[in-house]
């Protein structure tokens, strides 16, 4: 530990936002600048533990520690050498993940966690800025091929994985753009896309062929793409969004936060002047308190709607770590993202019960009740009915699995009872030669998730290909630990 008393004589300290008023006027990064000195203070908190229950927290197995004491010591370039040896995107978990691993941090059961997410971001953004990230060939090609279908975290983790393993790797995505959640979930205040090009650019270096515009099983039948792949690795996410089916929710003004997202992060791509589903002026409501209807309210804000609304049918959640939520879970505690930092009106406990027409078939007002917890359940507030006034509402609830897709029925690979891809822990599906990755055989869930399982699944590929594999392994499947 370069600084035993790092974290005795320094407070947590987070780079400023910038001004409301002026981030409201584009679509960058929310974020000021860091000092790279505050940066390196931040690192010499890390306590170096024994134990470093970070490691646990953090389902990539980021080697904590290490880049933190590399960064205290100005080693920045050593430092993103450790941070790509378990993290193929550090500029993709710095910026959106949720960090788990501070919530692990043993110096937060009693003070503020080390900035872990911070320092991480940091020092990926200086190896772009120094040019210390670069393309990695492998020494020599195998021979085998590799169709990776779906393009978000978990498709281009092993893609990028398998590529440098030899083989040749073709990602095939049905949107007109690789990147998937990332490229079109991903609004551009949380993740400019810069970020993800110059990855892809890197990729693409190092032999991996991005296909966009394919959608495998209308366009490419599985049966052709099993004849011209060796293996094929199914990652195409959980985008089987849930909805609400309540009195009038045919009304025009409803839609799915997926069908807004994408829409304005076409407008910064140049593909529209305007969004399609513009709300400025407008009065909008978002159904669901977590980080999809985050991105509704920032986006909405910045398209000058007149008013928004964030309601949520759970409880206001505790601003401590609740009981039965100990260190080093990840806790459910009152957050307050920089969308709600901008505006805005958050209602908990409260339930829709219709959407109210405005006899012209669109959508003038929700009807809402509050809700209470009643022996775990949820139970309707006697005389608690009220309205509120919505031009626009977005539905933001998660998403309960893959969509029903032809590749999947194509290839017969088995899904559970929620839609998920069956799969062994080793990334098998019960069809040979495919592999299952991310969200569509875990269920929705965390980017570093996504990337981990990628990585993984990449491991179970090259050996099924080769006999035998190099490629580091973040955990096995079956070791999840139900917290993140």
């Amino acid at each position: 530990m370069g600084n035993p008393k790092g974290f005795l004589n320094n407070d947590r300290q987070l780079p400023t936002r910038r001004p409301v008023e002026v981030r409201l006027q584009d679509w960058r990064e929310v974020y000021n600048p860091f000092d790279p000195e505050l940066v390196s203070v931040q690192a010499s908190r890390c306590m170096d533990c024994g134990i470093p229950f970070c490691h646990n927290g953090c389902p990539l197995g980021n080697l904590i520690p290490e880049w933190n004491d590399l960064v205290w010591h100005q080693d920045w370039q050593a430092a993103a050498e450790r941070l790509h040896a378990t993290n193929n995107f550090p500029e993709f978990t710095g910026r959106l993940c949720p960090a788990p691993c501070e919530s692990a941090c043993v110096l937060g059961i009693n003070q503020d966690p080390v900035t872990i997410k911070q320092v991480e971001v940091s020092i990926i953004d200086r190896a772009w800025d120094e040019g210390w990230v670069t393309p990695v060939a492998p020494e020599r090609l195998s021979g085998k091929t590799v169709a990776v279908v779906g393009s978000g975290p978990a498709g281009l983790a092993a893609a990028q994985q398998l590529a440098r393993a030899g083989h040749t790797v073709a990602v095939y995505e049905r949107a007109d753009r690789i990147g998937g959640l990332l490229r079109y979930g991903i609004p551009e205040f949380k993740m400019e896309k810069t970020h993800l090009d110059r990855r892809l650019a890197q990729m693409e270096a190092e032999g991996v062929k991005f296909r966009p515009g394919v959608d495998i099983g209308v366009d490419i039948t599985a049966d052709d793409l099993r004849r011209r792949y060796d293996a094929v690795v199914l990652a195409i996410g959980a985008t089987n969004w849930r909805d609400l089916d309540v009195p009038g929710r045919s009304l025009k003004g409803i839609h799915q936060a997926m069908e807004f997202l994408p829409l304005a992060n076409r407008v910064q791509e140049g593909d529209f002047q305007m969004s399609p589903i513009n709300v400025a002026g407008k009065h909008v409501i978002i159904i669901g308190g977590g980080d999809t209807g985050a991105d509704c309210l920032g986006t909405s804000h910045r398209q000058g709607a007149a008013s928004v609304t964030q309601i949520e049918i759970m409880p206001t959640p505790s601003h401590e770590r609740p009981a039965n939520q100990p260190w080093p879970t990840y806790p459910m505690v009152y957050r307050v993202s920089s969308a709600h930092e901008e505006g805005g009106e958050r209602l908990f406990a409260v339930s829709t019960t219709e959407f109210v027409d405005d006899g012209q078939g669109r959508v003038r007002a929700l009807r809402l009740t509050q809700v209470t917890m009643e022996n775990g359940q949820l139970a309707v507030v006697a005389g608690s009915e009220t309205e509120i006034p919505a031009d626009y509402v977005f539905l933001a609830m998660g998403f309960v699995g893959p969509e029903a897709s032809s590749v999947s029925a194509q290839l017969g690979v088995t899904l559970d009872s929620r839609g998920n891809i069956v799969r062994t822990d080793d990334y098998r599906t019960n069809v040979d030669g495919v592999f299952a990755a991310g969200d569509a055989g875990r269920g929705q869930s965390l980017i570093v998730w996504a990337i981990a399982e990628g990585r993984s699944a990449a491991a179970a590929v090259d050996a099924f290909l080769t006999g035998d594999s190099n490629l580091p392994v973040p955990i096995p499947s079956s070791a999840r630990p139900l917290f993140v």
